[in-house]
């Protein structure tokens, strides 16, 4: 088997050059299906030698009889079989499958799509019993300028230009999944349409989410992280006011705390700058944090902080806190005491 870089695998595909089976681990199922695409072009299979299945609810014997068998009146048969990460370990199933795979049929091209990270790290069934020809491929999410690049390509596919702003508010409401940011952008699209300026804006994003921009569902976090103890407590009533769960706007705070914690730490060791954001695990766009972190409450207060947040959270959920808005508003007092 080979395991190759999905920028291989790209390279591979466009000599025309068709493996046996194809395994591609790994969470960004949106790229997986977009390469299974271009398999399926090159192999250009008709209706009778096409299958495509799910791991969680096929009848692994019948695939497996299938991609044994030669095409019909056609050089070559696809089967893609999707969410393999479904079929249960140590189960019949896998076990026919894994046969499979040690010696498949030439003219048959077997994808296989498992969806599970983490669950294909533990389990190498798959991976081991490929063939010498088989080729493995592992797609990752894309993260920071990659993910960037990636949503800026797709806008302009669709005739339209990003602002900064409106790209960091894109991912931090979609995140990394492609799938769902390719349907929000079909959706922002369709929403500029009519508009003679086709850049997409903060307001825009918001919009098609069905957020205003007051409804910012980042806005308590940017405030917490930009050290605004008054925005923070008007922020906390207003969400509360609309109903927002105690309990969400408590997650908020502690995400912001465990932040902090650990940018405040990385910089006591000594690093900097972008040691800071590559040790922290942040994204590109909260460099500035790094840059902050002198400003940042000491690790002391955010650690009993957190204490209180867990103490908080135990309340919230024995209902015990007959008034909400004071616990909150008083752990918004302890992180950001002045």
């Amino acid at each position: 088997m080979a395991t190759i870089t999905f920028t291989e695998l790209s390279k591979q595909l466009k000599t025309g050059l068709v493996a046996p089976v194809y395994l591609f681990t790994g969470d960004d199922v949106y790229r997986k299906l977009e390469a299974a695409e271009q398999i399926k072009e090159l192999v250009n299979p008709d209706e009778f030698n096409y299958m495509r299945e799910d791991g969680s609810s096929c009848k692994m014997a019948d695939i497996v009889a299938a991609a044994s068998t030669a095409p019909v009146f056609s050089q070559r048969r696809m089967i893609l079989l999707n969410n393999a990460d479904k079929i249960r370990k140590n189960s019949n199933a896998l076990k026919v499958l894994a046969e499979y795979l040690a010696n498949p049929l030439q003219s048959t091209c077997f994808v296989i799509l498992h969806n599970d990270s983490k669950k294909s790290k533990k389990d190498k069934t798959l991976e081991s019993s490929c063939s010498e020809d088989s080729i493995i491929t592992d797609f990752a999410e894309i993260k920071g300028l990659q993910l960037n690049n990636w949503i800026k390509q797709h806008c302009m596919q669709k005739g339209l230009e990003i602002d900064e702003q409106a790209l960091i508010t894109l991912q931090q409401v979609i995140g990394a999944n492609l799938m769902a940011l390719n349907t929000e952008i079909e959706k922002l699209s369709l929403y500029l349409l009519d508009r003679q300026d086709k850049t997409i804006t903060v307001n825009d994003v918001l919009s098609c989410v069905g957020l205003s921009k007051e409804e910012d569902p980042f806005a308590l976090n940017n405030a917490i992280l930009d050290l605004d103890r008054n925005t923070c407590l008007q922020l906390v009533q207003t969400l509360l006011d609309k109903g927002e769960e105690p309990i969400s706007i408590l997650n908020k705070i502690s995400a912001c705390a465990l932040k902090m914690l650990r940018i405040k730490r990385l910089s006591e060791a000594g690093l900097r700058g972008q040691e800071i954001v590559q040790a922290a695990g942040l994204m590109y766009w909260e460099g500035g944090l790094a840059a902050k972190a002198y400003l940042m409450p000491s690790s002391a207060r955010l650690l009993k902080s957190l204490d209180k947040i867990i103490e908080t959270d135990m309340a919230f959920k024995s209902s015990s806190v007959s008034n909400p808005a004071i616990q909150i508003k008083g752990l918004i007092m302890c992180l950001l005491d002045k």
